[in-house]
């Protein structure tokens, strides 16, 4: 993949600034009618986006449907149905002491953002917050990951059919093109990806006092008690883990697991996972591979000095890594340093909740929290932990609701999207109060005659 140079990211962004100077896209009709457009160049190039997909992850068209098509395909259908209604002025209270003057929120876009999306899932990560762009009536320029490149560039020839660019723009590159784009001036940038480059992305940002989300990740714990339906614990746990082979942000990165039921959950997640790919797991065309053979080789580097109770299989020539079990394992072990990102499922163990709960608070805010068991003793972990989302007994389905707002806290990620909350994060909210002049009260002028009176007012 050629990376795109400093001179045509900045005609790029000039353009765009410039269209969006023209008015166009704060007409709701437009916005709706390019959330249309966006929907037929989803079905007109599904076919090829499941074919790239397949090429640059082993993702089948299935999995690929389920935990992106169809994503994006409701988060549409969602913004063409409320977007009238969220972008139509609401007015609000006004106090006695302001009246007879009458208060209003309008809703106007922020103007031209950046979008930069991951690799893990390059289509949803990608689209997603640009239905939310697209919704608020922002331009925008688009930055695929290059670690996918077949389907960043399928991506990218579906918008430019679609889009005119200097509406919606996709950049191609690597860091050099990354570069390149922080450079510019944005009125939003929206960063999906690991804490690391979220550092760069807020600092570039901060040079122009650009508002940003960040998308982040970090160690989600999956909790396991005493209590738990284990059966269904099991199968929900091997699924969410093996999504995407566990490149997935929200994805348990490590169990915590009561020690009385460790070795009966542990021999039903294998059962559950063979279940699910067969006991050749890679032969499915449903398991998909390691992104590239440096993440393979630190994946490998890590089960060679791990206690292995299940799996380790590696093909180096498929980049396939099988589902792994580690355990014993304790906080001192280096993959619990960092988050995994891959189908390596460490497990501790604990007796009393309270060891939960005190090692959770000791490290960075994870972007999930999972807890299978008694569901009071589940909301009663959850109300002195914090955590961006989660689930009670289950895995992964907090993404799935677009009522719900999805994004991180601290070091997990700055800021919430989907649904109404992606219209928002690409909107100013402005407040306006409008005050007749048939009356002009006397109190707020000096030499504040009335003071005493104004005093009982406010």
């Amino acid at each position: 993949m050629t990376d795109t140079d400093r001179s045509t990211v900045e005609k790029i962004v000039k353009k765009q600034h410039e269209f969006f100077g023209t008015h166009t896209t704060r007409d709701i009709g437009f916005r709706i009618k390019q959330l249309k457009a966006l929907a037929r160049g989803i079905t007109a190039y599904q076919k090829r986006l499941e074919e790239a997909i397949w090429k640059d992850l082993h993702k089948s068209p299935e999995e690929f449907f389920v935990t992106e098509i169809s994503i994006v395909q409701q988060e549409i259908r969602n913004h063409i149905k409320h977007l009238k209604g969220w972008a139509k002025p609401k007015r609000v209270k006004t106090p006695l002491h302001l009246q007879p003057s009458h208060s209003t929120i309008y809703y106007e876009p922020l103007g031209v953002a950046l979008i930069m999306a991951p690799w893990n899932y390059p289509f949803q990560l990608l689209m997603n917050p640009l239905v939310g762009a697209i919704s608020a009536g922002c331009c925008a320029t688009v930055k695929p990951s290059p670690y996918t490149p077949e389907i960043a560039v399928v991506m990218e020839e579906m918008v430019r059919e679609f889009f005119d660019p200097t509406y919606i723009h996709i950049v191609q590159g690597h860091r050099a093109t990354n570069g390149y784009l922080l450079e510019q001036k944005y009125d939003m940038i929206f960063f999906t990806g690991g804490p690391f480059l979220g550092k760069l992305v807020m600092e570039a940002a901060a040079k122009n006092l650009t508002p940003v989300v960040l998308e982040l990740g970090g160690k989600s714990p999956c909790v396991v008690d005493k209590s738990a339906n284990i059966d269904v614990a099991a199968k929900r746990i091997a699924w969410g883990k093996l999504v995407n082979a566990g490149q997935t942000c929200i994805a348990p990165d490590y169990l915590y697991v009561h020690s009385s039921v460790r070795v009966e959950l542990l021999e039903k997640i294998i059962k559950a996972t063979t279940s699910m790919y067969g006991e050749s797991i890679k032969e499915s065309k449903h398991f998909p591979r390691i992104v590239t053979d440096k993440a393979l080789g630190e994946f490998q580097e890590l089960i060679s000095h791990s206690p292995v109770y299940w799996g380790g299989e590696v093909d180096t020539e498929q980049r396939y890594l099988s589902p792994t079990i580690l355990s014993p394992v304790d906080e001192t072990h280096p993959i619990m340093q960092n988050e995994i990102f891959g189908p390596i499922l460490p497990v501790m163990t604990f007796d009393h909740i309270d060891e939960v709960e005190n090692y959770v608070n000791s490290h960075d805010k994870p972007l999930a929290f999972y807890y299978f068991g008694n569901t009071k003793k589940g909301k009663e972990l959850f109300s002195k932990t914090s955590s961006g989302g989660g689930c009670f007994n289950d895995i992964l389905f907090h993404i799935a609701n677009h009522h719900l707002p999805f994004g991180g806290v601290g070091v997990s990620g700055l800021g919430k999207y989907h649904g109404k909350e992606s219209f928002n994060v690409f909107t100013n909210r402005r407040s306006v109060v409008s005050t007749p002049t048939w009356i002009d009260l006397p109190f707020r002028y000096a030499p504040y005659k009335f003071f005493k009176l104004m005093k009982k007012i406010l």
